[in-house]
Order: C-alpha cells, then structure tokens, then sequence
C-alpha cells in the first residue's frame, strides 16, 4: 500500500476579474507527516513563476468544509453547496482560491483510508525523529 496520495484539483484563482481563472492545483497527503496535507500550485499559476506549496492541518480542511476555520496563514470555509474557499496569506499578499468540495472530501476519504483520523499518532516514530534533531544539533 502506498503511503503517499496525490490528488490533481481545479482551483479557480479569485481576482478582480469577473471570471475566475482555473489554475491546476495538487492535494499531497504522506503517511509519514500524518497530521498535514500540502496543496501545491505550479509555477505557471504564481506570481512568482515557482512552484508554490502550503502545508497545514488535514484538521483544519476537513472542519474547513463545514464552517470557517483558520486564524492564521491558510483560512478554509465553504462557499456555497459545491466549493470550498481557501485562503492563503503571505507577506506578499493573499491568494483565494475555490475548490470543488467534493474533490476535497474524495480526498480526505482517501487520507482517512490511509491513516484514520485520531490514529495519526501511531505513524510518528517520535525517537527516531528526536534522535535526528540531536544529531542536527551537534
């Protein structure tokens, strides 16, 4: 069994345009950092023009889906029946995107089948990882 998902969605970009431009987008999923999802855009879709990848709590997606959630540099809510909002903070500024809930939730099962919610735990080897935050430190 694989420990790693990915997942290609359709995110559209909100800007001040009246018409959302659709931008590839990829959910990332490793059994190795359990508690964490990545969603990553390419470099043509940033401003940047380098790949751009954001990091947080599976948590905070799957509760993102039911009602606002987030404080800080990554915000999820719904919108509407059929999308979620993302929202993406950064010095440089804010990113908003929509995505299709339902590539969120195909997602999330596929995560929970991999490692299921509350488990998460049993896939952290919490003395190998202290045991390479020593050796980094000497």
């Amino acid at each position: 069994m694989s420990t790693v998902i990915e997942q290609p969605v359709e995110a559209r970009l909100v800007a001040a345009a009246p018409r959302m431009q659709s931008i590839p987008a990829v959910l990332h999923y490793d059994r190795s950092d359990p508690f964490a999802v990545r969603m990553t855009f390419p470099a043509p879709a940033t401003l940047e023009g380098v790949e751009v990848c954001w990091t947080f709590a599976r948590e905070l997606l799957a509760a993102g889906l039911e009602g606002p959630e987030g404080h800080g540099d990554v915000r999820v809510r719904p919108y509407g029946y059929e999308r979620t909002v993302l929202e993406f903070h950064a010095p440089e500024g804010t990113a908003v995107v929509h995505v299709h809930s339902d590539e969120i939730e195909r997602f999330l099962q596929r995560t929970t089948e991999l490692v299921p919610v509350g488990l998460e735990h049993l896939q952290v080897d919490l003395d190998h990882d202290l045991a390479e935050l020593m050796r980094d430190a000497c």
